[in-house]
């Protein structure tokens, strides 16, 4: 019963990390399986997204205000990256890990070369804080973070039914065919790595903004737990979820799920200390499960297609 109970307090919790990393993973999802690129630059703009709302929310700007600067501070490193990728010909990994290691430097400059700058929601009006998450209250975080995911998946919806969208996908999905067409693939890759990077610092701003503080290396290990929540979303819901807005959703869920099983991981006792290896198994499991689904539906299909197919012994047609 006291690990049920314990489970349970850790649930809310779990929800709303799992709603802001949501929007971190649907920044991910744009980048590796709508333009197919490799983009790393995500654990650093988690971080300067963080940094940069923690620092401007403590000189007395509003949170509103603060998080759209955050957001465009994401945006101009994924434009950086892009430049990196397209007009210096830099592979999109090495282009996505300069531009990391460039923002660790900046991101302590950001928040006054310090590693650690604290936001208590006791002196500062911070749109949300993990301390009501269990509170029946407008000032649960839970509501508001589930807002912020519709109205992402919403605008993404709509933005990627539009003519400059559908270009951006027909980018990802055929680079050859979309430059035949007249599209310019290099402008779409850095507007693709600008929206990708702007949702996660946006993502970065409100998990700052949760967790009461922002930290040099809040981003670390990002793009392993974005990429977690877009296998599980996948493996999941794929089949289910064929409309993009759903898919998107999907992430979202996939995230949630995630943190879920972390929670109870942890609630059975393993040491925090453990808490990469048991992420990087936690991929793992969702990354093999398709694979093992395809061998096991193989081995049972087999059979069948070897009496389908055989043709008939001499016996047979004497």
């Amino acid at each position: 019963m006291s690990f049920l109970s314990s489970l349970m307090n850790a649930l809310p919790g779990a929800a709303a990390q799992g709603l802001a990393w949501g929007i971190m993973a649907i920044g991910v999802y744009i980048t590796f399986r709508i333009l197919d690129v490799a983009d790393l630059t995500v654990d650093g703009s988690l971080a300067t997204g963080g940094a940069v709302c923690v620092m401007l929310i403590r000189g007395g700007f509003n949170p509103w205000l603060a998080l759209l600067c955050a957001m465009l501070a994401g945006m101009l490193a994924g434009f950086i990256t892009g430049l990196f990728h397209t007009r210096c010909g830099i592979p999109a990994i090495l282009a996505g890990i300069l531009t990391q290691l460039a923002l660790y430097s900046i991101n302590l400059r950001i928040m006054d070369s310090k590693a650690n700058q604290a936001l208590s929601v006791d002196k500062y009006p911070l749109l949300l804080s993990q301390r009501y998450v269990r509170e029946l209250s407008l000032k649960n975080p839970l509501p508001l973070l589930l807002i912020f995911t519709v109205a992402v998946i919403a605008a993404l919806y709509w933005f990627f039914g539009t003519e400059k969208g559908s270009s951006l996908r027909a980018t990802g999905a055929n680079p050859n065919m979309a430059r035949a067409q007249g599209i310019n693939t290099n402008s779409n890759i850095v507007l693709g790595l600008m929206l990708s990077n702007g949702l996660v610092a946006l993502s970065g701003a409100l998990l700052a903004q949760y967790q009461g503080s922002s930290d040099i290396n809040m981003g670390r290990g990002a793009i392993v737990i974005g990429l977690a929540a877009v296998i599980i979303g996948e493996v999941i819901f794929g089949k289910v979820f064929m409309n993009f807005g759903l898919k998107l959703f999907a992430v979202s869920i996939g995230a949630i799920i995630y943190y879920i099983v972390l929670q109870i991981v942890l609630q059975l006792g393993l040491n925090t200390n453990d808490l990469k290896l048991i992420t990087a198994l936690i991929v793992a499991i969702f990354l093999a499960i398709p694979y093992w689904k395809s061998k096991m539906f193989r081995h049972k299909v087999q059979p069948q297609s070897c009496l389908l197919y055989t043709s008939p012994s001499p016996r047979d047609r004497g």
